[in-house]
């Protein structure tokens, strides 16, 4: 393995593109790829140690990798993290942190504003093991600090939210959190540490669902989790023990995924900002959530922890008859012809769904109106085809709601 150290202080772009390089003593310029599910040794001692970790080395692919440790090694340089640890996808990486570091009696203070998903693995699993929800608006402080108790092991929130792009202070959280002895989680999928290093803000331990933006063109699934070497520590443990473990093919994917995600989150960005702009003025568009648009009521707060605002927006519909409902929002849909009708996001192609019916279609009722996830709501998650195309693809979901052609 090379042993050439890089310099001190490179920015994120860089680090993107060096950090934990994996040059075998073939010297190939790309990392190398290991198709392995296990490793030799020298002699029986040397397993033994490996085994007992009093020495470093690989022991078997569930748990050691050097592809998946290459992964994690760039992926923690990149959020300012002392250790990562890979899962095979983003929900097995929240289930890990929550599986590894919470005990029967401890309590999660979580915004409502989060993937359909965790919402069915705080009331189906989390709930039966003894472990205790409380749901509290994003941006209401008060709520987070009155959901405080001495039980409370973590607050846990996406920022921007998924899919009404609603950001949190992330350094007021950490603050909340810590007074009361708990750790701050956040999910940075919609930003990635391209755009938002949460981390740096205060942050005890960042999620990732690699399959998203870290990847870029919707090929392989996976997760991470990003923080201190001490809580990572039984993360991993829980990794080794229930393996839910990142595939060394996909971790080579994310590895040149990373390459291009500073571009690639910039150039989303840009997309998604003059898509929002462009959509609030036509007709048929209620309302249109995107943290870019200045008149959006956190557009101040996203400025000052992100360096963009990301590619994924949301649009309430209307037709011209004046029904706002889930046969609007999914005529808009079906009269689209370039845009993806799937619910993933994070691809080069542009992808558009109804939140309502698929992301979050298995929230309760109750839960999605208190979460703003509307009948009428349509995600667009904008890639980087050029723009006047998306814009005219646009033009046919209006279309389908009897405006324009």
């Amino acid at each position: 393995m090379s042993k050439r150290q890089l310099p001190e202080n490179l920015g994120v772009e860089t680090l993107a593109i060096r950090a934990a390089e994996l040059r075998t003593d073939e010297m190939s310029h790309s990392e190398a790829l290991f198709l392995t599910s296990s490793f030799v040794y020298e002699n029986a001692a040397q397993a033994a140690a490996r085994f007992a970790g009093t020495e470093s080395g690989n022991i078997y692919s569930r748990f050691t990798n050097p592809t998946v440790r290459s992964f994690e090694q760039r992926l923690a340089a990149l959020e300012g993290g002392e250790q990562c640890v890979a899962f095979a996808s983003g929900m097995a990486a929240i289930n890990a942190v929550f599986m590894a570091c919470l005990k029967p009696g401890d309590h999660i203070v979580s915004s409502r504003s989060l993937f359909g998903t965790t919402h069915v693995l705080y009331d189906k699993y989390l709930r039966k093991f003894g472990i205790d929800v409380t749901l509290v608006d994003i941006n209401d402080l008060g709520q987070w600090r009155a959901a405080m108790t001495a039980r409370t092991r973590f607050l846990f929130l996406e920022t921007p939210s998924n899919p009404l792009a609603e950001v949190a202070d992330i350094a007021a959280l950490a603050d909340i959190a810590h007074a009361g002895e708990a750790q701050l989680i956040v999910d940075n999928c919609l930003c990635t540490p391209a755009l938002q290093r949460p981390l740096l803000l205060g942050a005890d331990i960042v999620i990732h669902s690699a399959t998203k933006y870290l990847d870029g063109q919707g090929r392989c699934l996976g997760g991470a989790v990003v923080g201190r070497a001490a809580d990572m520590a039984e993360v991993y443990g829980y990794l080794r023990t229930a393996g839910a473990t990142l595939s060394a093919f996909n971790a080579w994917v994310f590895l040149k995924g990373l390459e291009t995600l500073s571009l690639r989150m910039h150039a989303h960005s840009a997309n998604a900002l003059a898509l929002a702009k462009w959509l609030r003025e036509q007709p048929g568009i209620d309302r249109v959530h995107y943290a870019g648009l200045t008149d959006h009521p956190y557009h101040q707060l996203a400025l000052s922890q992100q360096s963009g605002f990301g590619g994924v927006l949301s649009f309430e519909v209307r037709d011209r008859a004046g029904k706002a409902d889930r046969d609007a929002a999914w005529r808009f849909i079906d009269a689209t012809r370039l845009v993806s009708i799937t619910a993933n996001l994070g691809d080069v192609k542009t992808t558009i769904t109804h939140p309502g019916t698929t992301t979050h279609g298995r929230v309760a009722e109750e839960e999605k109106r208190r979460a703003g996830i509307s009948d009428n709501l349509i995600r667009v998650a904008v890639g980087l085809e050029g723009l006047e195309d998306l814009k005219a693809d646009m033009r046919r979901g209006l279309a389908g709601l009897g405006f324009g052609e």
